[in-house]
């Protein structure tokens, strides 16, 4: 059990995630006890996607730091968003959705969910 003080999370750890995709370690369950909130960076090489997936009753959001992808949506994910460098995203609860980086440059991005 974690105890209920401030944690700094300095970067050093990466994790491949249910989705297939390797991110660099942040605020979570697994880092600092965190049960409602959970936020990592994704650094996504050219041509990489994550697996088709929801989060349950999640709502998701980020930022995107540098680059660009294109984040596939809905019942069969033919909805394309092409979200860019300082721009933001909502995902819904329950949508689901895959991002997928098909520049030709390495896209990093903060996710909060």
């Amino acid at each position: 059990m974690f105890n209920k003080y401030v944690k700094l999370i300095k970067p050093s750890k990466t994790y491949v995630g249910a989705q297939g995709i390797s991110y660099d370690s942040g605020v979570s369950r697994n880092t600092v006890g965190s049960e409602k909130v959970c936020m990592d960076i994704l650094q996504m090489p050219p041509g990489i996607h994550s697996m088709p997936h929801i989060h349950k009753e999640i709502e998701t959001m980020a930022f995107i730091l540098e680059g660009e992808y294109t984040l596939f949506d809905g019942k069969k994910l033919k909805k394309q968003t092409l979200a860019k460098q300082g721009e933001q995203i909502f995902i819904p609860e329950n949508v689901p959705h895959t991002p997928f980086n098909q520049s030709d440059k390495e896209c990093i991005w903060v996710v909060v969910h």
